[in-house]
């Protein structure tokens, strides 16, 4: 354990985010994902939900704010203007997070493409539908990193 670090952050996923630099997108997936065959690095998550992992990556990672959509998540098949609940659970925690900034939609076959350009992909054991969402990874600025 490290202060300041949100437990459900593993070792290997707090490298993977302070690897990232600007532009860099990840994936939050949920348990129904093709996570392993979609081609980035993943990193497994297991006993952690989706909306947990949101929020304990963007303690720590600013969005993008250079261009018009950081965060998009899958639009619902044959019913393209549902909003499930974990939808907006997402929203809640990136308003929350990172303040104001919208989630975008992608259809679905959209949102495995984008996936696929990903610097990684989370895989985490969210069972609710649609329990995914990607995240651009924007600027630190200097007075949010911490000299001691």
């Amino acid at each position: 354990m490290l202060k300041g670090i949100h437990p459900v952050l593993s070792p290997d996923l707090l490298c993977a985010i302070a690897r990232m630099g600007h532009g860099d997108e990840i994936v939050i997936a949920d348990a129904n994902f093709p996570s392993f065959s979609m081609g980035p690095e993943m990193i497994r998550a297991d006993g952690v939900g989706a909306t947990t992992m949101a929020e304990a990556i963007l303690t720590h990672m600013p969005l993008d704010t250079f261009v018009p959509e950081s965060a998009w998540v899958m639009e619902v098949v044959g019913d393209p203007t549902a909003v499930p609940e974990v939808c907006k659970e997402f929203q809640t925690i990136v308003s929350k997070r990172a303040g104001d900034f919208g989630i975008s939609t992608l259809e679905r076959f959209a949102f495995y493409e984008r996936s696929r350009k990903a610097a990684y992909i989370v895989a985490t054991t969210e069972f609710r539908l649609y329990g995914n969402i990607i995240l651009k990874k924007g600027v630190v600025l200097p007075d949010e990193v911490f000299w001691g």
